[in-house]
């Protein structure tokens, strides 16, 4: 499980940093920064929803660490 969080957020980095280097090298001409980002933001959100059903499923749990130190 950890893996998949690992990898899917160096994708999500290397989707960003993509977009960052279309952005400057095409200066607005392509379409290839839009592409990249796009990919980043519905990568993230598959993400946030693998988290939530894994949550769901039992797959993942919560650590209990509490919130306030009383």
């Amino acid at each position: 499980m950890d893996i998949i969080v690992v990898i899917a957020f160096i994708l999500i980095l290397a989707s960003l940093f993509s977009g960052l280097y279309f952005v400057m090298k095409d200066k607005g001409k392509s379409n290839r920064a839009v592409n990249a980002l796009t990919f980043r933001i519905g990568f993230s959100i598959l993400l946030f929803l693998f988290i939530l059903v894994s949550y769901k499923l039992g797959w993942i749990h919560p650590t209990g660490i509490p919130l306030s130190s009383r």
